[in-house]
C-alpha cells in the first residue's frame, strides 16, 4: 500500500499543489477542493499544528534597545542639516520586546516555512495598494492563535465536509476547514 495519493500529477507539482492548499488553509481557515486532494491536505496541515501546539510557548521575552527615525505630522522622517551641509534623518532610542525563540522552537518554525508559501496581504483599495501591502507570518499565526485554540485537543483539528460531486467530471468536492 502506498504511504500517499498521487493525485494525477507529477512530484513537483504535487509539492507544489500541497504546499498552496496548505498555506491557503492556515491563511482562511477553510478550503473547497477534491475528497482525494483533502485527505492529503489534511495529514500535513495536522502535523504542522500539532507541532505549533508543542512550541507554542518555548519562547523567551527579551528586551532590545533600537533605533527609530523621528516622523513629523504628515508620517514623513525629520531630517536636519549636519556640519557638512548634508540631509541626515533624526533617530529616537526605543527600548522594544521582542520574542527571542527557543532552538526547537526556531527549528519547529524552520519547518513550517520549508511548507508555507510566502503570502502577502493586499488592501482592497487601490490607493496605497503598494505602500500597504504586508507580508504575512503563518508561522507567527500557527503558534499565536491556531496553537492555543486547539491546546488541550488531541488531534483532529480539521474537519471534512462533503460538498457533492463537481459538475465538471463528477470529482466529490469537500471543504477541509480547521475545527
Amino acid at each position: 500500500m502506498a504511504e500517499y495519493r498521487k493525485l494525477g500529477k507529477t512530484s513537483s507539482q504535487r509539492k507544489a499543489l500541497l504546499r498552496n492548499q496548505v498555506t491557503m488553509l492556515i491563511l482562511n481557515g477553510r478550503i473547497t477542493t477534491t475528497e482525494a486532494r483533502a485527505k492529503e491536505v489534511k495529514k500535513i496541515a495536522e502535523k504542522l499544528i500539532a507541532l505549533g501546539i508543542k512550541e507554542k510557548d518555548n519562547y523567551e521575552t527579551v528586551t532590545v534597545k533600537t533605533k527609530v527615525a523621528q516622523k513629523d505630522k504628515d508620517g514623513k522622517r525629520v531630517k536636519e542639516t549636519n556640519a557638512d551641509g548634508k540631509k541626515v534623518t533624526v533617530y529616537d532610542e526605543v527600548e522594544k520586546e521582542i520574542k527571542k525563540d527557543n532552538p526547537s522552537r526556531l527549528h519547529a518554525r524552520h519547518q513550517m516555512l520549508s511548507v508555507f508559501y510566502d503570502v502577502k496581504e493586499v488592501p482592497s483599495e487601490p490607493q496605497g495598494r503598494k505602500k500597504n501591502t504586508k507580508k504575512v507570518d503563518l508561522c507567527a499565526k500557527v503558534f499565536d492563535e491556531i496553537a492555543p485554540k486547539y491546546a488541550n485537543r488531541n488531534g483532529g483539528f480539521t474537519r471534512i465536509v462533503k460538498i457533492g460531486p463537481r459538475k465538471g467530471d463528477a470529482a466529490m468536492m469537500v471543504i477541509l476547514e480547521l475545527v
